[in-house]
């Protein structure tokens, strides 16, 4: 009984979001223990709290382009549109063109960019910002989107669901990535 609506909900998922599910099938399967074990990091994935929604995105985006897996590149930026961040705003993000973000994407991006990068003095400095802006509530948000985004392109590639990140829809229109994009 369980198994059936673990499968409608992945169905439903699917067609809600356009985006394919069978790596969780494909958990489920194998183990269902271990299915809701994983499941519970897209709570940690949601979870955004004193944090514009384009700095948390945008932090959420470059983490995901980062880890080169399109299909979930694509169902953040599908994620962010239904949340009503900008088309142009996702273009610059997925582009890594960031002059033509909002000052709050812009910090997202370099935030996730330095913690992703490991650049020490560049993450100290850009956290004081991210905490001057928004708060310790801020900071957390940023800090668990750019880890829990980097989970599930890592678990496709490892079941080989992952493909690569070359064009992604915004707004209905290809957008080409951006050669740094994800990373400094």
């Amino acid at each position: 009984m369980l198994g059936w609506l673990v499968r409608w909900r992945l169905a439903r998922f699917e067609r809600d979001f356009g985006y394919d599910l069978s790596y969780a099938r494909d958990i489920y399967d194998a183990s269902p223990r271990a299915f809701f074990r994983f499941s519970r990091i897209s709570a940690i994935a949601a979870h955004r709290e004193g944090v514009s929604r384009e700095a948390w995105f945008a932090a959420k985006l470059t983490a995901t382009l980062t880890e080169d897996c399109g299909p979930c590149t694509q169902l953040v930026v599908t994620m962010a549109e239904r949340e009503g961040v900008s088309p142009a705003e996702l273009r610059a993000i997925v582009a890594g063109d960031e002059r033509a973000m909002s000052p709050d994407a812009a910090l997202g991006v370099r935030f996730a960019r330095s913690v992703l990068n490991r650049d020490i003095a560049g993450a100290e400095e850009l956290r004081r910002e991210v905490v001057s802006r928004w708060g310790r509530k801020g900071l957390v948000s940023l800090a668990l989107t750019i880890a829990a985004a980097r989970v599930f392109p890592s678990v496709k590639y490892a079941l080989g669901h992952g493909k690569a990140c070359t064009r992604i829809r915004v707004a209905g229109t290809d957008t080409a990535v951006g050669k740094h994009a994800g990373a400094a």
